[in-house]
């Protein structure tokens, strides 16, 4: 059960994991596959609402923050859920250089994201305009309070 809903954060056997990360957590233990954690070179704020002002300025800015690490064989990966929060209507502005990053040609892309009312707003259709060669199936939206 979550421990602070307006944090997007959910206790579970005592650690605090953020509402994304442990639902990647599920998806690796049922489906037995690697994780990556797509992160900034410059840390994100651990603070809720320090967080909430930084996703909103980054879309403000349109910005697109380096990512800290790199996928290894990415090539030999098929399909790949990429899982991410609802900041403001949108992905988090990271994900943008993560797809400009890779090459999802061919593969198969299984979006999940978080969110606290707001669905995938539209990031389908921008996932489907940002990897025009690859499959996006519909994927699976979770609300917060669903975790």
């Amino acid at each position: 059960m979550p421990d602070n809903v307006d944090d997007s954060t959910v206790v579970i056997n005592g650690e605090t994991l953020g509402n994304t990360q442990y639902m990647a957590y599920v998806i690796q233990e049922t489906v037995s596959t690697d994780i990556f954690r797509i992160e900034p070179e410059t840390p994100y704020p651990t603070d809720h609402d320090e967080l909430v002002d930084l996703a909103s300025e980054e879309q403000s800015d349109n910005a697109r923050p380096a990512i800290k690490d790199t996928i290894e064989n990415f090539d030999t990966y098929e399909n790949i859920f990429v899982g991410y929060p609802n900041w403001w209507g949108d992905m988090p502005m990271i994900l943008y250089p993560f797809f400009d990053e890779y090459d999802f040609s061919g593969k198969t892309i299984i979006p999940f994201n978080t969110h606290g009312g707001s669905g995938f707003s539209g990031t389908i259709s921008t996932i489907k305009e940002l990897e025009p060669n690859a499959e996006v199936l519909d994927g699976k939206s979770i609300s917060r309070n669903d975790i």
